[in-house]
């Protein structure tokens, strides 16, 4: 049986009320299932605040969860709203947040490369063979002491 012929059967088969009450069952899962995700993005960017050691790994769960999840919960809000102007209003917060999301951190980050959490280049130049060697510093990505001291294992 092709899709074709379950779609013109299902058709012939149920009521047009019934019909819109099948689409909005949908509607409904699919937005609680966007909605449930946008959370546990949420949630998980907040643990990381909490859990990472240092600024830019701090930054770096921030800036990454925070724009999928908004995403995903302004996703599910515009399958609920239908069309309507609640459906514009929350596309126009979504393009806003997509592009000042990301501009943030990187006005974060770079903030930060001019303060005292500034990173050294991994990348240094070497005299002795002209090629470069990496370095890893760790200066700007020290974990916080205040949390060792206070005893508390990761």
């Amino acid at each position: 049986m092709s899709l074709e012929a379950v779609r013109a059967a299902l058709l012939k088969a149920l009521p047009l009320w019934r019909r819109h009450a099948v689409i909005d069952s949908i509607l409904t899962l699919v937005s609680g299932f966007l909605l449930a995700m946008g959370c546990f993005f949420m949630l998980s960017g907040a643990i990381g605040i909490l859990r990472f050691p240092d600024f830019y790994t701090r930054m770096h769960a921030a800036g990454i969860t925070d724009t999928l999840a908004t995403f995903l919960v302004i996703t599910g809000l515009m399958l609920i709203a239908g069309w309507s102007l609640a459906l514009f209003k929350l596309g126009l917060i979504l393009l806003f947040i997509f592009f000042t999301s990301p501009t943030a951190s990187h006005a974060l980050a770079r903030s930060a490369q001019h303060s005292e959490l500034k990173l050294q280049s991994l990348w240094e130049g070497s005299a002795s063979n002209g090629r470069p060697q990496k370095k890893i510093s760790t200066k700007g990505s020290e974990p916080d002491t205040a949390v060792e001291a206070a005893g508390v294992s990761r």
